[in-house]
């Protein structure tokens, strides 16, 4: 290869580079351009599908009214002295006839509650407290039930069958909770949490009175 050759060779090649990097040059910017101008509508189309979203799922507010109104204030003189914790079944149906299969309406519902029960100090009067022989004679008011609830975060409804042409009775829950509140309470009575409310209360009341300067009180029912 002569002189000339090779000068027109590296020429070539020269102008070669040149081209290919102007190529290059002009496609960057062709794609940030591109990309630039893209950008504001997949900005905009993001922000239309959280209204979407805002719109199909909306986050409840809640504001409340800055105005409270205490209806009532009652002292209270309670001796909380027993709890019981209870679980109870409960069904409730409507509609179970002959055409209970189109319109019945059938639920189980697990219910677990509490139960507090203790002497109500308050219904204690000066009369009921008196000195016999050195001794101090107390007569206390009856044990009652103070609180019979269902824990509703532990309550649940297990099962529910309804008729083919029923959407199921709205109450129905709600008639059972109120069930499952009085048998709770009923289930606690019956085994006698009245009276180990008051055997709790006058272990307590004995104790109080002895630090008192008041040994073994006799208790009066």
């Amino acid at each position: 290869m002569n002189k000339s050759s090779a000068i027109l060779l590296i020429l070539v090649l020269i102008i070669i580079g040149a081209a290919y990097y102007l190529v290059t040059s002009i496609q960057q910017s062709a794609n940030g351009a591109i990309n630039s101008a893209v950008a504001p509508f997949q900005q905009s189309n993001a922000a239309l599908q959280t209204q979407v979203a805002d719109l199909l799922h909306p986050t409840p507010t809640i504001i409340p009214d800055p105005v409270t109104i205490i209806k009532d204030i009652q002292a209270l003189a309670r001796l909380e002295t027993i709890q019981y914790t209870v679980e109870k079944v409960i069904t409730a149906e409507i509609g179970q006839g002959n055409f209970g299969f189109l319109f019945g309406d059938k639920l189980l519902f697990v219910a677990h509650g509490f139960v507090i029960a203790g002497i109500d100090m308050e219904k204690i009067q000066p009369g009921d407290m008196q000195m016999v022989n050195g001794v101090l004679n107390v007569r206390l008011p009856p044990a009652e039930v103070f609180i019979a609830t269902l824990d509703n975060e532990k309550s649940y409804v297990y099962n529910r069958e309804t008729g083919l042409l029923t959407q199921g009775d709205q109450n129905l829950e709600s008639t059972a909770r109120q069930a499952a509140e009085g048998e709770i309470k009923k289930a606690a009575v019956e085994d006698g949490i009245l009276n180990l409310a008051q055997q709790n209360a006058e272990t307590f009341l004995s104790k109080f009175f002895g630090a008192l300067g008041f040994p073994n009180p006799v208790f009066i029912h």
